[in-house]
């Protein structure tokens, strides 16, 4: 049920599936570790995403796998990310993954916040 839930509400485009892969690649990060998705407290905005690499869940952690990378949500933050898809951009106004939040109101000038 749980792998249902994460895959319906946080969808991996696959350009950001490239290049998570190629960062694992040249980070020598082990496909078997984990691809953390979340939000923590902070920014002008109110909240800040979280995109990174870990070794380990824990036990209340939402697991699922997308292209090939397995993607672990705590269940707060999966209920803040509610139908995010995370792209990645190359474009001439910049490089880098971008979280499209539908349930973020608001978000700062710099792009790294937001509030819902």
């Amino acid at each position: 049920m749980s792998e249902i839930l994460i895959e319906n509400q946080i969808t991996l485009t696959e350009k950001s599936a490239t290049q998570l892969k190629k960062i694992r690649e040249e980070n020598k990060i082990t496909e078997n570790q984990f691809l953390r998705i979340g939000v923590k407290g902070g920014g002008c905005s109110g909240f800040s995403y979280i995109l990174a690499f870990e070794e380990n869940k824990k036990e209340s952690d939402i697991e699922v796998e997308q292209f090939g990378i397995k993607i672990i949500v705590d269940p707060k933050s999966l209920f803040i990310l509610d139908g995010t898809i995370l792209d990645f951009a190359d474009g001439l106004s910049g490089k880098g993954f971008v979280f499209n939040n539908p349930k973020a109101t608001k978000t700062c000038g710099c792009g790294n916040s937001f509030g819902v």
